[in-house]
Formats: structure tokens, C-alpha cells, sequence
């Protein structure tokens, strides 16, 4: 890994790090894309370079889940309950779908990816009035059915697992439709985005471990040395996103991002020859 690459590691973790504690999400729809130009650049196979970008991704979400967790929970933001509900649906789903990710081609991850990342998109820079809900937790969590939390939770963790996302893009909608106060749904859905990023990292370890690309120090799908540097700078950037969540406006950073995510996941398809006619 050379001087330059370490950087751009860095600042992508220092990025992801604030995204995940302003707006409760895991990172992936800016990983996987940056990473997977990254690893083509390392002559990565195309075969499996999306499946060693979202295996990456999700270790990177490990790290950068539980600094966002922390910090959230510092602030009163996670509603515990909850969490203790939803986490293992939320394993079983994830850990599943990363086996069946291994057996998808490259490219059609890529499409379901980049389609994924623009319903994002579509999401966040809506105004959606779901996000208005002020209504207390106390109030709420108790009335959400049990076996719709199961169901949904198993659901979040799938689609997490496919496009290795903390799973706050499915989370935070779902919590602040069943009127759960969008601050806190931000918090809780960083705490659940900590168990899911596991399973997913151990998933993709192991769906991966007969599939290894030739790059050093590569276990799986998962590259060490991205991990590592890009955790450094996300861990020690996730809580000052969630700090700086009760003194900005999200919804406006939010638009913001989605106009991100649309680009980087068009360049992701580009970087694939998925879209010839395009020029980034």
C-alpha cells in the first residue's frame, strides 16, 4: 500500500465516520464504490471486485458502527428496547444474504447496488413526512408486533448484507414510519448497524474464504489493510457526526449526500462497463 492510497483511505474514513454519525448510516454507499475503483486500479478481477468491495465495506461498518453507537447512546439517542428486538433478525438476515452475495456476479450486484443506492437517493432527498414524528419511544416501541419486528429486522439485515450498509438507510424510515422521534431512530439504527456489520464482516469471511483474491493480506472478501486505515479515521470522525446531529439540519444534509450516492453509484456502474455510454 503506498503513501498516496493510505491518504485517500484516510479521508474516505474520515468521510464515512461523519456520515455514519450525522445521518445513522453505515458508509457502504461510499464505499463500495470508491473501494471498488480501488481494487480494479489493483488489477482485482472483475469477477470478484464488488464482492471484495462489500465485504471490505462491512468490516470498515464494524468499526465505525460501534464509535457512532457510543456516541449516540451518550446522548440519549438509542432506544435499547428496541435494539434488543430487532438484533437477531437482523443477524440471521445478514449472515444468510452475505452467502448468497458470494454466489451473484460481480455485475449483478453492481446493478442491484447502484438501483438500491438510487432508491436512497430518491429517499433522502424527498421530503418525507415520516420524519416529523415527535412522538416519545415510551409510546411507541411497545405497540410495534413482534413478529413485524422480526420480519422487518431479517429484511434489513438481507438487503444490508447485499449492498453492505449499516442498515440506517432501511432503519431509520422503517423506525420514524412506526413513529419513532428521527433523532432517535438515527441513534438506534447506529446501534443496530454494530451486530448486523459482525455478521455480515463474519459472512463475508467465510462465504469468501475459497474465493480470496490474490492482493496481501486479503481473508475472504475482506482486504485488511483498507480496514484498518479506513477504520482509524471513521472511528474518531462517527462522534463528532452524531454530536453535530442535534445542531445541524440533517433532512438539508441529507439531500446533500443523496446527491452523492447517485453519482458515486453511476461511477460504480461506469467503473464496471455497465455504462458505456457514460464519461465521469
Amino acid at each position: 500500500m503506498n503513501f498516496d492510497l493510505i491518504l485517500i483511505f484516510l479521508a474516505l474514513g474520515a468521510f464515512v465516520g461523519l456520515a455514519a454519525g450525522l445521518l445513522g448510516i453505515g458508509g457502504g454507499g461510499v464505499l463500495v464504490p470508491m473501494l471498488t475503483a480501488i481494487f480494479l486500479s489493483q488489477n482485482i478481477p472483475v469477477d470478484q471486485v464488488v464482492h471484495l468491495a462489500l465485504g471490505t465495506s462491512m468490516a470498515c461498518i464494524m468499526v465505525t458502527s460501534l464509535s457512532s453507537l457510543r456516541a449516540h447512546h451518550a446522548n440519549g439517542a438509542v432506544v435499547w428496547p428496541l435494539v434488543k428486538l430487532m438484533t437477531l433478525g437482523v443477524v440471521i438476515g445478514t449472515f444468510s444474504a452475505t452467502f448468497i452475495a458470494s454466489m451473484i456476479s460481480s455485475k449483478a450486484l453492481a446493478i442491484f447496488f447502484a438501483c438500491f443506492m438510487g432508491y436512497v437517493a430518491i429517499q433522502m432527498f424527498s421530503n418525507s413526512k415520516s420524519s416529523n414524528h415527535k412522538d416519545s419511544q415510551s409510546k411507541t416501541y411497545h405497540e410495534i408486533n413482534r413478529l413485524e419486528l422480526m420480519l422487518a429486522s431479517v429484511g434489513i439485515g438481507s438487503i444490508s448484507a447485499i449492498v453492505s450498509i449499516g442498515g440506517g438507510s432501511i432503519t431509520v424510515p422503517y423506525l420514524t414510519w412506526r413513529k419513532i422521534d428521527i433523532k432517535k431512530a438515527i441513534g438506534t439504527s447506529a446501534a443496530i448497524g454494530f451486530p448486523l456489520s459482525i455478521a455480515g464482516s463474519l459472512g463475508y469471511l467465510l462465504s469468501g474464504w475459497s474465493h480470496t483474491p490474490s492482493i496481501p493480506y486479503t481473508y475472504g472478501f475482506i482486504n485488511l489493510p483498507a480496514v484498518l486505515v479506513i477504520s482509524i479515521t471513521s472511528f474518531l470522525a462517527a462522534p463528532t457526526g452524531a454530536n453535530l446531529t442535534q445542531k445541524l439540519p440533517v433532512r438539508t444534509l441529507k439531500k446533500i449526500f443523496a446527491l452523492l450516492l447517485a453519482i458515486l453509484s453511476l461511477k460504480m456502474l461506469w467503473n464496471l462497463q455497465l455504462l458505456p455510454c457514460c464519461n465521469f
